[in-house]
């Protein structure tokens, strides 16, 4: 780890004490982050630059939280980049004094680049160790390598700290989605194989505007699944909202989601309500639809929203030799989308549960 030590290192530590520009550093003059560094922030905070895109800020007091807030997995999903940009920026200017352990994650940044959703394959299918995975003939290309890199970067901030019984580890992966939703924020929470779902981590999505939760139930090479379940975190794919180019988010829409965000790496008061299931809707998935055809097409009309829901035994989709319905009256759409890859998923149903 280089520390303040040679001349182009401390040009880059004093721009982003000045200016806080991280990410556009990271987008547009990576060379800089060639090799991990550290600086502090007044007496307060020390920074670490990991790599390009990748940064944590660890308070000198003591804490008891590990944070994750990672976004830009998909490179077009610009709301939650520029949520966690001025998050860095308030930070790195000393506007924003951290008081618990958090590390942000920028996470796609040549697909941010072309404002595309990734540039040759879904990050977000490549975690705890799909990335390794190469289908025959394929070559690692810049999402594996990346995804491996975020997966380090993730077990190490969770890892160089001692392990207490009282720290806990979160992670927030922050998405929009394709499409609009009948409920404009929703979470994905990863399956826990067997534990508990936690309401008190509910009752903090509240404090964000989430009110929906999609229960996963099986095993998924998500980002958020793979924080989950490699280091006990309380991890969610968090989807704010429908993608929107750069500069054209209402901000606004995400006023709760920046007070809570900011609340909890700074330990303040979050002003959680009690759990009342009443204040939620939740979801859990009953079919997972692959596209196994180039054939593949969705039975409904293409802004069809999130959440929208649908008689028994109406056509979903189809394609060679199959037909996908409705199993149950009210049973709704997630994350339709006929244009993946042969072989990943195109479709989920789900229906509402309670926990």
């Amino acid at each position: 780890m280089q520390t303040q030590t040679n001349t182009s290192i401390q040009d880059t530590i004093r721009e982003l004490k000045q200016q806080g520009n991280f990410l556009a550093l990271s987008r547009t003059a990576d060379s800089r982050f060639s090799s991990a560094f550290q600086f502090l922030i007044e007496t307060h905070t020390q920074v670490t630059v990991v790599a390009k895109g990748i940064i944590s800020f660890e308070p000198i007091a003591e804490s008891t939280k590990d944070i994750v807030l990672s976004c830009g997995v998909h490179g077009n999903e610009t709301a939650p980049i520029e949520i966690c940009d001025d998050l860095v920026r308030d930070i790195l200017t000393g506007k924003t004094i951290v008081k618990q352990r958090t590390l942000f994650l920028f996470g796609n940044l040549p697909a941010m680049d072309i404002a595309e959703r990734f540039v040759e394959e879904n990050m977000n299918r490549l975690f705890s160790g799909e990335h390794n995975n190469l289908p025959t003939g394929q070559k690692m290309n810049h999402e594996r390598c990346r995804a491996k890199q975020l997966e380090e970067a993730v077990k190490h901030f969770y890892l160089d700290v001692e392990t207490e019984p009282q720290r806990e580890r979160f992670h927030y992966d922050l998405h929009t989605a394709i499409r609009a939703s009948k409920n404009d924020k929703f979470a994905v929470y990863p399956f826990l194989n067997g534990k508990a779902w936690d309401k008190y981590q509910l009752q903090i999505l509240l404090a964000c505007g989430v009110n929906t939760i999609l229960l996963s139930g099986s095993a998924t090479t998500t980002f958020s699944y793979y924080s989950s379940n490699e280091f006990n975190a309380h991890a969610f794919t968090v989807e704010l909202g429908k993608v929107m180019p750069f500069g054209q988010n209402n901000m606004q829409n995400f006023s709760e989601v920046v007070v809570t965000l900011t609340a909890l790496i700074c330990d303040e008061d979050l002003q959680l309500k009690n759990y009342c299931s009443d204040d939620f809707l939740i979801y859990k998935v009953n079919q997972v639809i692959n596209k196994r055809h180039a054939d593949f097409e969705l039975n409904f009309a293409l802004e069809t929203p999130n959440f929208s829901d649908f008689p028994k035994n109406h056509l979903l989709a189809f394609e060679s030799g199959m037909e996908y319905r409705a199993q149950y009256d009210g049973e709704a759409i997630v994350f339709p989308n006929a244009s993946v890859e042969i072989g990943q998923r195109a479709l989920l149903t789900v229906i509402p549960t309670q926990i």
